[in-house]
């Protein structure tokens, strides 16, 4: 009898569980699985994005897509602005943090305005950095041409290698705050006697640096670039107000290439197989990114 109220118990509460998690299943459903399906589905279709009328092509778009070089150099486009501001928010990232840990006499004002670029609006952040830009009355040519380092204005977002290395100056500037916040936060929780016993051996800062804090911050800087991967690969709206893609398609990115598609070119059913492959990519790095997560949670 007793085993019987208890099982009867067991049911009530596991049907508990399931009620209070339904809704969590059915938000995510709803604005994960639902859309996931949709894109698979709709990219097997040639459509019309303004009428969204189209036919069935089975795998007729990724194979064309996949036969197109600006598939290609975009993607080749994408990795570049991937890795060269992701290696630059590292190293800014890293740099800040080490310099906001020490005992300055401004570090509560410092480590707070750190964060403006993060918390700034993308599109305000944008605004700034044109003017910045600007060839006729930017800031930047002004300094330049005023101290003598060149004679004429640069086009930095009309040109190539300019618009570029301008953008993905720009992007490491607005997303190296998180780096910081996150190697920061790591940097107060090694122990100090392992800055001491370096010291006793006889190792500069330098040393300390390579031996003690570079080992200690291996963990976090993992998991920073496999977040920050994924999402500066995804990156859309900082490239498409700055560049939108050009010089021509120089800084066009896969993002912007699905915009293209869809709404320029109104090739709804492209713009999906396009999406599905940047989604095939991300997921590897997702992938890579939870196997880390598990294996230091010693799952």
């Amino acid at each position: 009898m007793a085993h019987t109220k208890q099982t009867l118990l067991e049911r009530r509460y596991s049907l508990l569980g399931l009620l209070l998690i339904a809704p969590t299943v059915l938000v995510f459903c709803a604005v994960i699985v639902y859309p996931l399906i949709s894109a698979i589905y709709l990219s097997l279709f040639s459509i019309y994005t303004p009428t969204l009328d189209g036919e069935w092509v089975g795998l007729q778009n990724y194979a064309t897509l996949l036969a197109k070089g600006e598939f290609w150099y975009s993607l080749r486009t994408n990795l570049i602005w991937t890795v060269g501001t992701l290696s630059l928010q590292i190293v800014f990232g890293i740099g800040m943090a080490l310099v906001l840990h020490q005992n300055i006499w401004f570090r509560s004002l410092a480590r707070s305005l750190i964060l403006f670029p993060y918390f700034i609006s993308t599109v305000v952040a944008v605004l700034v950095w044109k003017w910045l830009f600007n060839d006729l009355y930017g800031i930047l040519n002004h300094l330049m041409m005023g101290a003598g380092l060149i004679e004429f204005p640069i086009d930095y977002l009309g040109s190539m290698p300019n618009a570029m290395v301008s953008v993905i100056l720009v992007g490491a500037w607005k997303y190296f705050p998180f780096v910081v916040i996150a190697v920061l936060a790591r940097l107060q929780t090694i122990p100090g006697q392992l800055y001491e016993a370096a010291r006793i051996d006889g190792a500069g800062p330098i040393a300390r640096f390579f031996d003690v804090t570079l080992p200690q911050l291996r963990e976090v800087l993992v998991v920073i670039v496999m977040l920050r991967a994924i999402w500066d690969f995804k990156e859309f709206d900082l490239i498409f107000l700055l560049t939108g893609g050009g010089p021509v398609t120089s800084t066009q990115t896969l993002p912007l290439l699905v915009y293209k598609e869809a709404f320029s070119l109104n090739q709804m059913g492209m713009a999906t197989a396009y999406a599905v492959i940047m989604m095939l990519i991300m997921l590897v790095f997702m992938v890579l990114y939870i196997r880390r997560t598990r294996t230091e949670d010693g799952l």
